[in-house]
């Protein structure tokens, strides 16, 4: 980080002691309480904020608390049966904030640039895109990322915001409208139906995600498949890697992505491929950053290893003999 960027982070620091903003900021201060206050700020309830921030609700609320008594001796929002509305003192201190964080996104920008350490290169993924891309990691694949690079997957149902650099690039189910953004389709991945061999769907009962996912349109599909046919549900798990190995016992009937159903040995295709599922993924990274060397080659090898699978990832091993599992030059 260069020294305006140094010295923005000092004039802030200073400035939050300057007006009297507790003695606890002296020492060291907690920036991500300032990330905090300012998701709060900008999304408007504790709800939202904890939505976008990946958290609970109860830790925003315990953590906003602390902000407050620590930034000011009044406090920073008004509270609504509606929301949170800024305060006078609220609004002093929303600048100083933002100022804090566009020094941090500053020094964040230095993190993907080359140098003699490996670099870290943070990819938001939904479930499906981030436990292909961990799959194909090995040989070959590997040999296409620079070994500079160190690779950040992490898993969320929440859009990241990349603008704020809250992930250097993102692969998603859904293309952004807004935003100074890159956007590349890498590929679709399809589902299908998965059971233990033997298994009847019109019989069997149905594994789905936990009710806090009702609104996944997987899950609307399988409660309109399971109205239409009067059946039950025998497991409710919110990971899809819980889901297949309930699937794997006998469970019931489970929706997997076609790319790890089809290589599963315990389990065979009871429905085909649901085509209303079907989910087209998004490279998306900020524009910014989409010259820079390392951020260049990771997105190289995101668009590789979804073009040399597709077959796999559409689906189309369906009827290939099982020994397609065995390893071989696909990820």
């Amino acid at each position: 980080m260069g020294d305006q960027d140094s010295d923005t982070l000092a004039v802030v620091r200073h400035n939050f002691i300057a007006y009297g903003y507790s003695e606890m900021y002296r020492g060291a201060l907690d920036w991500d309480d300032a990330r905090l206050f300012l998701a709060v700020a900008r999304e408007g309830s504790l709800r939202s904020a904890a939505r976008k921030l990946g958290i609970s609700q109860p830790t925003v609320g315990r953590r906003l608390a602390r902000f407050e008594t620590g930034a000011s001796a009044v406090p920073l929002f008004d509270r609504f049966p509606e929301g949170l509305r800024l305060t006078d003192a609220g609004k002093s201190v929303l600048p100083l904030a933002e100022r804090l964080e566009a020094a941090a996104l500053a020094l964040q920008g230095q993190r993907a640039t080359p140098g003699p350490q490996p670099s870290s290169v943070r990819i938001s993924v939904g479930e499906w895109a981030g436990d292909f891309l961990a799959q194909c990691l090995g040989e070959p694949d590997r040999q296409r990322l620079p070994d500079s690079v160190a690779l950040e997957l992490v898993a969320s149902d929440q859009t990241v915001n990349l603008t704020r650099r809250e992930a250097d690039l993102a692969v998603r189910h859904g293309r952004p409208e807004t935003g100074d953004l890159y956007v590349s389709r890498v590929g679709t991945i399809a589902c299908a139906a998965y059971a233990v061999p033997g298994t009847k769907a019109d019989t069997a009962a149905w594994i789905t995600y936990a009710q806090e996912q009702a609104h996944y349109a997987l899950s609307r599909w399988i409660s309109a498949t399971i109205a239409a046919k009067d059946a039950p549900v025998s497991t409710r798990a919110s990971s899809m890697s819980m889901q297949a190995a309930a699937a794997r016992t006998g469970a019931g009937v489970a929706i997997l992505p076609c790319y790890l159903g089809d290589r599963d040995p315990a389990l065979v295709r009871v429905l085909g491929r649901i085509a209303q599922l079907d989910a087209p993924h998004w490279l998306i990274v900020h524009r910014d950053l989409r010259r820079l060397p390392v951020i260049r080659a990771v997105m190289d090898w995101v668009a590789h290893v979804f073009a040399a699978n597709r077959s796999r990832l559409e689906g189309g091993e369906a009827d290939t003999p099982r020994s397609r599992a065995e390893p071989n030059s696909d990820c």
